[in-house]
């Protein structure tokens, strides 16, 4: 075959080739669809095209239906958008995305009355993952609970005298007759008591007493269910125990001092009240904010909570990434949860 035969294939091969709609599949051939989940959401994905395919010619990447051109994961790979874009859009709205995913700012503060405007900036991905970020994040919690007006309970002086000797109490004996309900509910009174006496903070003020005396009176155990002082004992817990940790920190102390459980514990069912509205007025904001400080401090149930926060956007924008980030860390200190592990 000449050189010039070999051209003329050449050239009837690419005006075939362009003028060709692709091949004709057979009406059996089943069709199918691709779906992104996770344990609470479901959507419909479009599969990669190929060359020749002129229906899903735009459909470069698995991306969800939607979302289209502008989701998350095709942000940078709109060419022909970007080229329109005035100089510096892009870098515009990644700074936008990056300051909207970081919710550390007082931008966020002023959402609630509950949260302080004086919190000092977190940086960083908003997850503590050394000392260094954890201390500062502890910095923020006591600051978060002394500074709350709205519970009503400034900060008590912290009785650190472990040598005081408790003030006289009625004997207590605890039955080792077989249970029943009885000797239960006589025993769940007697401890209940023994909280209520060591809580008091004109006298012992033991913040770790004042924390399960506070959730006695919110579930009734061995009392009166009060949603009101229950709220009050809790925030005596936290702001207590907040001022010992300020003097551990002050001493250079990144680990935290010998309050930081109790801070943690009071600061983690507080966010419970605010979500539920559990003897104050519901914010979900305040709710939010206290879960992820607990959450940063170790609390592997604050970290669940943080992110259903996130998930479900209680308090805040939604945000997987940011919860998968908690669901992770709650999972590598141990609190396996099924279905979490996405």
């Amino acid at each position: 075959m000449t050189l010039k035969d070999i051209l003329k294939k050449k050239e009837k091969i690419k005006e075939e080739g362009a003028t060709s709609q692709g091949p004709v599949l057979p009406p059996d051939v089943p069709a199918f669809s691709f779906f992104r989940t996770t344990t609470t959401t479901q959507e419909e994905i479009e599969p990669p095209s190929f060359p020749g395919d002129p229906t899903r010619q735009s459909a470069l990447f698995l991306s969800p239906a939607p979302r289209g051109l502008t989701g998350r994961f095709r942000r940078h790979s709109n060419v022909s958008s970007a080229s329109r874009a005035p100089p510096g859009a892009e870098q515009h709205k990644q700074e936008n995305r990056l300051s909207q995913r970081m919710h550390f700012g007082r931008s966020r503060s002023s959402s609630s009355a509950n949260i302080p405007e004086n919190l000092p900036e977190i940086t960083g991905d908003g997850v503590a993952r050394s000392e260094e970020e954890e201390a500062k994040w502890e910095r923020r919690a006591t600051i978060l609970v002394t500074s709350n007006s709205a519970l009503k309970s400034g900060p008590p002086t912290p009785n650190t005298d472990v040598a005081t000797p408790l003030s006289p109490m009625s004997p207590t004996t605890v039955s080792t007759a077989p249970d029943d309900g009885a000797n239960l509910a006589a025993d769940l009174e007697a401890s209940t008591k023994m909280f209520s006496r060591l809580a008091d903070p004109h006298t012992h003020n033991n913040a770790l007493s004042q924390v399960l005396y506070g959730l006695a009176l919110r579930h009734g155990w061995g009392c009166e269910p009060n949603q009101e002082q229950a709220v009050r004992y809790l925030s005596l817990a936290a702001s207590n125990s907040a001022e010992v940790e300020k003097l551990a920190l002050g001493a250079g102390m990144k680990k935290g001092g010998a309050a930081k459980g109790e801070l943690v514990l009071a600061m983690f069912e507080l966010g419970n009240c605010f979500r539920h509205g559990w003897g104050l007025k519901k914010d979900p904001a305040a709710a939010k904010h206290y879960y992820e400080t607990a959450a940063n401090l170790g609390d592997t149930d604050a970290m669940n909570e943080v992110a259903w926060c996130y998930l479900e956007g209680f308090g805040t924008k939604k945000d997987k990434f940011k919860a998968a980030q908690f669901l992770r860390l709650a999972e590598s200190k141990g609190h396996k949860t099924l279905g979490n592990t996405w």
